[in-house]
């Protein structure tokens, strides 16, 4: 037992923000699933890029696909790739989902960022990938855009897992949850099983201190009057958003509406904590998973930080420890005109904007190794 052992045990699951053929097919996955106690995998188009865009680890199953396929799209030729890697990571968790019967064991899938604001369309392509990876241990990523929401609702209806991304507002993660519901209550309305779906709403971290500091650091050095005030909060801005959050989703589950799908065997929405790598060298490098621990949750690390936590993490129930103090830094960022609003707005864009460019990298990268035509 080692403390991503005890990170479990805690109640936060512990998942890995990175996916590579290579890193599969050496056993890496494996490796952490028997040691460390990991339960999920976690995809995105950066990192799929990162994975396929460089090297030959794929040029072998490329070339037999395109020999198979003459002249298929590169965006056929990608989500073969992708679908591949899926699948093992996918049979790789799958004891791991029978174990828990369904609670946890999941890898995720992300739909295309270029139709982050078509419902009808998100709606499709998860029904398509849902049906080509066809492994109940997957999870079909979703944004948490304005659009996002009904097409979550309606795939939860449909009976396919959803993780829903890129959620920075609190605003935001209410109404991915309450959409979840919504699925969810329809397919009670169709007399449908509900007690094998599961949902994870992905709230980004990092990003919010990120840009909170920055904004802080430009005031400090102007010599701002509220400078103390400034640099109280310096640092918290995330971290106090996360813990209002999971504020928010424990009266939820505790509310009639819930209850009642509770009674049917539903599932909770767990809060999955995203973008867990600090990006400010100052902080310690295990500081967004020391400090959002507890019960129902999720923490999907890159390898980076899930190598810091097993060497010097630190484990207790911290997600719900001084909430007023959370509440207090929140109304000082209101207070100082620090607009948290505006920030997780264009970090939502910026989020779309960021998956949408690493998929014009990747497709890019995958056309030119297109096979020379006669």
């Amino acid at each position: 037992m080692g403390k991503l052992n005890d990170l479990s045990a805690a109640g936060t699951a512990v998942w890995l923000d990175f996916v590579d053929r290579k890193f599969l097919e050496a056993g890496g996955l494996q490796t952490l699933v028997d040691e460390d106690g990991l339960t999920g995998v976690t995809s995105n188009p950066s990192i799929f890029e990162k994975a396929m865009g460089h090297g030959d680890a794929y040029d072998e199953t490329l070339a037999a696909f395109d020999k198979e396929h003459p002249g298929a799209a590169t965006i056929d030729r990608y989500e073969h790739l992708a679908i591949q890697d899926i699948k093992a990571a996918a049979e790789t968790l799958k004891p791991v989902y029978d174990r828990l019967d369904a609670k946890d064991g999941y890898v995720s899938l992300e739909v295309s960022p270029y139709i982050a604001d078509d419902t009808d369309a998100t709606i499709a392509e998860a029904e398509k990938l849902w049906h080509a990876v066809d492994r109940p241990n997957l999870m079909i990523k979703i944004p948490g855009t304005p659009a996002g929401a009904p097409a979550i609702a309606a795939t939860i209806a449909k009976g396919i897992n959803v993780n829903v991304t890129l959620l920075f507002s609190q605003e935001d993660y209410q109404r991915v949850a309450e959409a979840y519901a919504t699925g969810l209550e329809e397919r009670v309305r169709q007399g449908q099983p509900i007690d094998r779906i599961a949902s994870v709403a992905s709230f980004f971290i990092s990003r919010i201190d990120a840009e909170i500091d920055g904004a802080i650091d430009k005031r400090l050095a102007a010599g701002d009057a509220e400078a103390e005030a400034l640099t109280a909060i310096k640092g918290k801005v995330a971290i106090a958003n996360a813990k209002l959050a999971y504020a928010w989703y424990q009266d939820f589950i505790a509310s009639d509406r819930w209850q009642a799908l509770a009674a049917k065997g539903a599932q909770p929405q767990r809060l999955l904590w995203a973008s867990t790598g600090t990006k400010n060298p100052d902080y310690p490098d295990t500081l967004y998973v020391d400090t959002l621990i507890g019960p129902e949750t999720v923490n999907t690390m890159p390898p980076k930080t899930m190598d810091a936590f097993r060497d010097h993490g630190t484990v207790a129930e911290t997600l719900t420890q001084d909430v007023e103090g959370a509440r207090h830094v929140i109304a000082e960022v209101e207070r100082l005109g620090l607009d948290l609003n505006g920030v997780t707005g264009r970090l939502v864009e910026a989020g779309v904007a960021s998956f949408a460019g690493a998929f014009d990298d990747l497709l890019g990268a995958i056309a030119k190794k297109q096979p020379a035509t006669a």
